[in-house]
């Protein structure tokens, strides 16, 4: 039986939100639909306080990034999503089209290294990590970068969502691509990775399979594998020696949205305070406010080995990086 990653996590009382937002506009009786990639954990432990908060109803739509988006632009006619929350930011930076520009209460307190100026919002910091089962590699056995993932003795033990349906799987390819390069060489890299493999549909299933010992090693989000280093589970995270990702996952408000104003007022719920330190106490994320610390518990940014991750250039190649992907898995 594994180990609940959410045990002993620190609960927030619904009644901090409701004082903290007394400046957010607060919603009238109604509901908001939201898309999202989030973890259903994360889902379950978020809208209770999203509605107690604001009065709405949130109608939730679970996918994966891919998919959400694959869905509201398939809807554009029609929209049926008020709000796109939590999914990569390559998405929402490539499908600006399907996205009406907003800024939250609160956008002026966003940290500069997240800032932009597209149509999407930054919600938290991610960092792109691995993995490891503590059962199964002793420390001088684990992989301490990118290249060591290639190695035969790793084979069929590395769990790895599908770059062509997850957002975050697929910032893990760009990611060994910026600091290899998107020619051959690089491309050759990857594969070396590619082939030690065993595929999930899910990102979020990854740590869980890592915790249970059906993978030694995973490529999943530092939050993610943080619950179940929290929970007592037999993981350790490794930050790449040789480079990661930082950046933000996004929400956005849909473009033509049924309730424009239900979505904004999400929209300014995510970003408040009181929501940013829920994220980090609960959840491990990385707050993008200025005013919230990150957990204490995680690695500071100055001490990983960060990449310049460019994400105009990973949403530009993005089609074409995701044939390349799926030519690997019917080569391999």
């Amino acid at each position: 039986m594994p180990r609940n990653p959410w045990k002993g996590l620190v609960g927030v009382a619904a009644t901090a939100l409701l004082v903290g937002m007394s400046g957010m506009a607060m919603a009238q009786d109604g509901r908001v639909s939201v898309y999202t990639a989030h973890k259903a954990e994360i889902i379950e432990r978020l809208i209770p306080e999203f509605e107690k908060a604001t009065g709405l109803t949130a109608d939730i739509v679970k996918a994966g990034s891919g998919d959400i988006i694959n869905r509201v632009r398939a809807e554009s006619a029609n929209p049926q999503a008020d709000v796109i929350w939590s999914i990569g930011a390559e998405l929402l930076e490539a499908n600006g089209d399907l996205l009406e520009p907003y800024q939250p209460e609160g956008s002026d307190l966003i940290d500069p290294a997240f800032q932009t100026d597209s149509a999407w919002i930054p919600y938290t910091g991610i960092l792109t990590v691995l993995v490891v089962n503590t059962d199964q590699l002793q420390p001088d056995e684990y992989p301490k970068t990118w290249t060591d993932l290639g190695d035969p003795r790793f084979e069929g033990k590395i769990s790895s969502a599908r770059a062509d349906k997850s957002g975050s799987s697929y910032i893990q390819l760009a990611t060994v691509l910026r600091i290899y390069g998107d020619d051959q060489a690089g491309w050759d890299q990857y594969a070396s990775i590619f082939n030690n493999f065993a595929l999930s549909e899910s990102s979020g299933a990854v740590p869980r399979f890592v915790n249970d010992g059906e993978a030694s090693v995973g490529i999943t989000l530092e939050d993610n594998a943080y619950l179940y280093v929290k929970g007592g589970g037999p993981v350790a995270i490794v930050y790449p020696e040789d480079g990661t990702s930082t950046l933000a996952d996004g929400m956005a408000l849909v473009k033509d949205a049924p309730n424009a104003e239900g979505g904004k007022t999400f929209l300014d719920w995510a970003l408040s305070k009181e929501t940013q330190e829920l994220v980090v106490q609960e959840l491990g994320r990385r707050p993008i406010r200025t005013d919230v610390a990150p957990s204490g518990d995680l690695k500071p940014l100055g001490e990983i080995e960060l990449i310049d991750y460019d994400i105009e250039w990973a949403a530009s190649h993005r089609d074409e990086y995701r044939e390349k992907w799926n030519e690997l898995l019917i080569s391999r």
